[in-house]
């Protein structure tokens, strides 16, 4: 799995985020809480959905499972000028990004361990420290082998 590299410009998102961690992983309540919600954001710029992660600094380099990070369910805006109650806005910094187009169950997390352990160590980069996220688009079945998703790493020059 080769990726594209990407430099992707601001871009500002609306959803609802979770503190978690890979141990305690409440991602499928932070979806069940968002989806309902989500054709109330009136600005969206596609009907795409992003799911993303902000880990610390040192979250990859003293990997524990129980490590928090926040994760968002999110749908990117034109503006902040409309924003639903129970939402929180944020604002993703552009940068450059490893794009991997994924084809797969979400569930299936051997295509993170090729990223990590295989790939990003050969490539001539390293990570940024800048959130990591995944699009989701009209291709995109949760827990299904056919699903399809871009999973975006954020990358800088070593």
């Amino acid at each position: 799995m080769i990726p594209r590299i990407e430099k992707i410009t601001e871009k500002k998102l609306v959803g609802k985020r979770l503190i978690m961690s890979f141990a305690n992983y409440k991602v499928t309540e932070l979806w069940k809480n968002f989806m309902p919600k989500r054709k109330v954001i009136t600005n969206n710029l596609t009907d795409d959905l992003i799911s993303m992660a902000i880990y610390s600094t040192m979250h990859f380099k003293d990997f524990k499972p129980t490590n928090e990070f926040e994760k968002w369910a999110a749908m990117e805006v034109t503006d902040f000028d409309n924003v639903p109650d129970e939402m929180d806005t944020f604002i993703l910094s552009g940068g450059l990004y490893a794009v991997f187009d994924y084809k797969g169950s979400s569930t299936d997390n051997s295509v993170y361990q090729y990223i990590f352990n295989i790939w990003l160590p050969k490539s001539g980069y390293i990570l940024d420290d800048r959130p990591h996220f995944e699009i989701l688009g009209d291709k995109y079945v949760n827990d299904d082998p056919a699903s399809e998703e871009e999973i975006w790493i954020p990358i800088k020059s070593i």
